[in-house]
């Protein structure tokens, strides 16, 4: 169906956690929601099939969805809860260690304009422990940013490539992601994120600070950034309470709507596959 849901390699871990392996995810009758926004689950201009399943993180972007007309809209929890579940019984990680830094990022259609000067400056000044900067395939690739963290000597790390129209998926990156956060004791970014989110829920102290950028041509029908930092300002700030944080993100993640390997086969369209690739 859409491709969106190869991002980030989400349907080969719902393969995975359906038991079906994921070196070719069946065809998935709807759209998952790919990433954390405080939207309808949706992302915006990506093309979309009236009447399609969206299936959705969390009950507060259900009613989103909901309350701007979307119908036949059920809440599954995130991809990452899964992968959660998925590797419960991983040995504990060695004591960890420093901070993860993600700095917000742009991506094929948009550009990022910031000083990462300034903000490398400022994670300098503020991190306690050595620093992790996992800057997103799209600045990683710019040389010119890449070194800039490089040269402030941060360890410069990339979970690897998103995927896009089908192509070029990692289906690991979720992996990778969950395998640092763990090495970690703090998560950061400079916008409140999926890995705010999923770093908390790996068991991450967080912290948002930092000019967010801007992103250009963002779209602003949800409210943006202000909205954001109105909505959420327990979690912005160089030190965040972390139970509050942990109640949040199980929250924003569904973590309490995940369901059965034979409930999502079913959402899915998987109870009774017939081949193809979502």
């Amino acid at each position: 169906m859409h491709h969106a849901n190869h991002f980030y390699g989400h349907a080969h871990v719902l393969a995975r956690y359906c038991g079906l392996g994921d070196d070719h995810p069946p065809r998935i009758n709807g759209y998952v929601q790919h990433g954390w926004n405080i939207g309808d689950g949706l992302a915006p201009g990506h093309p979309y099939a009236e009447r399609t399943p969206s299936l959705l993180w969390s009950e507060q972007t259900r009613r989103r969805a909901w309350s701007v007309g979307r119908r036949n809209v059920v809440v599954t929890g995130a991809p990452f809860t899964y992968l959660l579940d998925l590797r419960r019984d991983d040995p504990p990680p060695a004591a960890r260690e420093g901070t993860i830094w993600y700095p917000f990022h742009g991506w094929e259609g948009q550009h990022v304009k910031g000083d990462h000067k300034e903000l490398i400056a400022r994670i300098r000044d503020t991190e306690p422990g050595p620093v992790t900067v996992c800057l997103y395939w799209h600045e990683y690739g710019m040389r010119r940013v890449r070194r800039l963290y490089e040269n402030a000597g941060f360890r410069v790390i990339c979970h690897g490539y998103r995927g896009h129209w089908w192509r070029d998926t990692d289906p690991l990156f979720l992996d990778k992601q969950l395998t640092e956060l763990r090495r970690h004791a703090r998560v950061a970014s400079n916008r409140l994120t999926s890995a705010i989110f999923y770093g908390v829920a790996a068991g991450c102290e967080p912290a948002v600070y930092g000019d967010p950028m801007i992103l250009a041509k963002e779209d602003p029908t949800f409210g943006g950034t202000a909205r954001i930092r109105r909505q959420w300002p327990q979690l912005h700030g160089e030190t965040v309470d972390l139970p509050t944080a942990v109640d949040i993100a199980r929250a924003e993640l569904g973590t309490d709507h995940r369901c059965t390997p034979a409930e999502l086969r079913e959402l899915l369209g998987w109870a009774h596959p017939a081949g193809g690739t979502s």
